[in-house]
């Protein structure tokens, strides 16, 4: 049975009881009107947390100090900054992502080992940490902040991304809140970006970690908007019980309706990320049916979605399905050329691996008159079904990225 599910209306990383959240300006960035650059979510009672770190051998040190102190499975907060990645600057990254969560958990009046740090921005610069040691009491936490804090995580964003929803656990009401930030250096093995959740609900530790880890293999793990996985993604889940209740566990009604809570916020968040893609003008969804395996129709999905011709074909509004078979193909998914069938936008194009007659002049219509251009992929090898999204390849990703740096 489907959970009962309600999209809050300006919901926000917040909107669960009993966190708090804020941002300022630190002059990370370059300063423009309203920008922020630090940020806080902090939970007024101690929440359990789940994890998941990224898999890139190149590690910021402000992932590596997170992933150290999630082993506990509790924490209070998390501290962000946007503008510096802390990563490949040596040791003194450790000892920089050490004190600012001195100075998050001074300010927020809480133990140094239950405050993580999440850094976001430019590869090989040191964090500033005099700006910081300046501007951490100058984020103003509150329940309403969490669209502040969503805000300071943003880099190359152009709109900050959040999500809340409310869902009935055994006849109580539970809300999960989600902040994330992403739109460039984005393939994830893990989640290639910055994602919090946080929720009321009392969720037990070790379920919760479950459930993120399969939230974020149906989400996070299916978006790529060009295939380049980051050195810091960091995905934090944060339940802190005050909706009361007894704790949801493993096996149970509520858990199964906790976990597809949790799956759409992180799949809201995911496609949100991929829509906001650098210079993207068009999300793009593939959904793998019929696979002869959930791993074989996860591979032909992202393949396809992540595939520069596809992406340079969708910017296009070119309907040359001979791309989707090349992608399909080298995905290593096991297939039968002759029992595919592909769809463009619920338009039929290809049957038992061949051609079929239809109105090409329709199909560059439904195309180039929608925002989301959906592929279809019927293998009819099994029952298993997967969905991937990504985005069209435009002329200004390549001009964005020929001078991140300069």
């Amino acid at each position: 049975m489907a959970a009962m599910i309600e999209i809050i209306s300006d919901g926000s990383v917040t909107s669960a009881k009993g966190f708090l959240a804020g941002g300022t300006y630190a002059g990370l960035k370059t300063q423009e009107d309203g920008v922020l650059d630090l940020g806080i979510l902090f939970s007024e009672t101690p929440a359990n947390l789940a994890a998941t770190f990224s898999t890139n051998k190149i590690l910021s040190p402000s992932v590596v100090l997170s992933r150290q102190r999630a082993e506990r499975g509790v924490a209070r907060g998390v501290v962000a900054n946007s503008g510096c990645a802390n990563c490949c600057v040596g040791d003194q990254g450790l000892t920089d992502a050490a004190e600012l969560t001195e100075l998050a958990a001074s300010h927020t009046g809480v133990s140094v080992e239950d405050m993580l740090v999440c850094s976001t921005g430019m590869i090989g610069v040191e964090l500033p940490m005099a700006l910081l040691r300046q501007h951490v009491g100058n984020v103003s936490l509150s329940g309403g902040g969490g669209h502040d804090f969503a805000r300071s995580i943003m880099t190359t964003d152009t709109r900050h991304k959040e999500v809340a929803v409310s869902v009935d656990l055994g006849g109580r009401n539970a809300v999960l809140g989600g902040a994330a930030k992403g739109v460039g250096m984005i393939h994830p093995n893990m989640a290639t970006m910055l994602a919090f959740v946080a929720t009321d609900a009392p969720v037990e530790q070790s379920f919760l970690q479950a459930a993120l880890s399969r939230a974020v293999d149906t989400s996070f793990n299916m978006c790529s908007v060009d295939g380049d996985q980051s050195t810091n993604d960091t995905v934090l889940a944060f339940a802190n019980g005050q909706a009361g209740g007894a704790e949801v566990v493993a096996g149970s009604a509520e858990a199964e309706a906790f976990e597809e809570a949790l799956t759409f916020v992180c799949t809201s968040l995911a496609k949100d990320m991929v829509r906001d893609g650098e210079g993207a003008k068009k999300l793009i969804e593939v959904t793998v049916d019929e696979a002869g395996s959930l791993a074989d129709a996860r591979k032909a999905a992202r393949e396809i979605s992540t595939s520069s011709l596809v992406k340079a074909m969708v910017h296009g509004n070119d309907p040359n399905w001979g791309r989707l078979m090349m992608a399909l193909g080298k995905s290593g998914a096991d297939m039968d050329e002759s029992k595919i069938q592909i769809y463009i936008n619920d338009i039929q194009i290809v049957d038992e691996g061949k051609s079929i007659p239809f109105h090409l002049d329709s199909v560059v219509s439904a195309m180039a008159s929608s925002p989301d251009v959906r592929f279809g992929i019927r293998l009819n090898m099994g029952d298993a079904t997967a969905t991937a999204w990504g985005c069209d390849l435009t002329e200004e990703y390549v001009t964005f990225n020929s001078a991140y740096s300069t």
